[in-house]
């Protein structure tokens, strides 16, 4: 979003702008029946639950069911007609049986089977209690703003996938933009606007008023079919790299956080087999260290000398250290950052004693 536009702005300036938008839908219904909507491809329709099956997911049977409690607070005993629901909201797209009959399934109404229809339903206990869990999630603000980002990005990419930009809110007049039966805010709307942003799923174009459009990133996400989050958080190359070396006895996992690291020595102060560990382990971690060309030759080459002395039967510890003393010069040098460097130097001193400290 623009700089300088609080959440409160743009939630003032979405309310007005959608307030328009629905007085200009409802004088082209007057002029032009059947009513003109503005449905700009939404993949979750208004009465179709998710993949996931959450009733929250469903903005006409989440109004529904709040709407269904609003008739049952005031005449508990008497059955409605869902047509009415229908009516009273202008969804002439959605038929009232098939509404009710998905509620039916979910256990949350009765429905009275008469000649003229299935329309006519009362809440079960079932019913009661989940109109309750959605007046919950309505208050669950972390809830809230899961489904803005996945509803917002999914409604992105199917209204414009090849990246034409689009005033995002529009997204706020599609039944996507509800959450437990109630309006996703312009604040709400904002915070996810801005949280795309930063992790590169859309893009900001200034323009008056501003636009998005959805990045190769964001589109992959949603192509994906799981959630912004899953996506987010889902590990980055780079993030855990571990070393396995056949028939050992210790090991290095190295990553920006963690690592575990185990190493022995014998009597005389040198240990072949856990030599041949590090030699290994500096091999693979060659590709990886984003050294010049020059620097991995060299240091590839080392770490083949380190295990071919260790192997050798009889291995001569002044080379070792020699050879060891060159392995920790470049790890610890400036070309190379990140902590597997530091990991590596650390291993490095720790198998072959006497070299100068990590």
């Amino acid at each position: 979003m623009a700089r300088g536009i609080s959440s409160r702005d743009f939630d003032k300036f979405s309310k007005a702008y959608i307030g328009g938008l629905k007085k200009s839908l409802e004088q082209a219904a007057r002029r032009n029946p059947p009513r003109v909507q503005i449905q700009a491809g939404s993949s979750t329709s208004g009465g179709v639950l998710s993949s996931s099956g959450a009733i929250e997911s469903s903005a006409y049977l989440a109004q529904l069911l709040m709407w269904l409690d609003a008739n049952h607070q005031q005449r508990p005993a008497e059955y409605v007609d869902v047509t009415r629901f229908v009516e009273e909201h202008q969804l002439e797209d959605e038929d009232p049986t098939v509404l009710a009959l998905q509620l039916e399934q979910h256990g949350l109404v009765h429905i009275a089977r008469v000649m003229t229809g299935a329309t006519d339903v009362h809440l079960t206990d079932e019913g009661v209690v989940a109109v309750q869990q959605l007046k919950n999630l309505q208050r669950d603000r972390a809830a809230r703003l899961r489904h803005t980002m996945d509803a917002f990005l999914r409604w992105l990419y199917d209204t414009a996938s090849d990246q034409t930009p689009i005033n995002p809110v529009l997204f706020l007049a599609t039944p996507s933009s509800y959450f437990a039966g109630a309006e996703i805010s312009g604040a709400d709307l904002h915070q996810t606007l801005s949280y795309l942003a930063e992790h590169k799923l859309i893009e900001h174009i200034d323009t008056d008023p501003t636009t998005v459009a959805i990045t190769p990133q964001g589109a992959s996400c949603a192509l994906a079919g799981g959630s912004v989050q899953d996506h987010v958080n889902q590990p980055k190359p780079g993030d855990n790299v571990t070393f396995h070396i056949g028939e050992n006895t210790g090991n290095i996992a190295a990553n920006s956080r963690d690592f575990t690291m185990n190493a022995t020595t014998n009597k005389d102060g040198i240990d072949p087999a856990a030599i041949v560990m590090l030699a290994r382990a500096l091999r693979q971690a060659a590709p990886i260290l984003e050294l010049p060309e020059d620097d991995v030759i060299e240091f590839t080459e080392l770490a083949t000398r380190i295990e071919a002395e260790a192997a050798s039967g009889s291995p001569d510890q002044g080379r070792l250290q020699r050879w060891g003393t060159s392995i920790m010069g470049i790890l610890n040098s400036p070309v190379v950052s990140g902590a597997l460097g530091s990991v590596l130097a650390a291993y490095t001193g720790m198998v072959l004693p006497g070299l100068p400290p990590a």
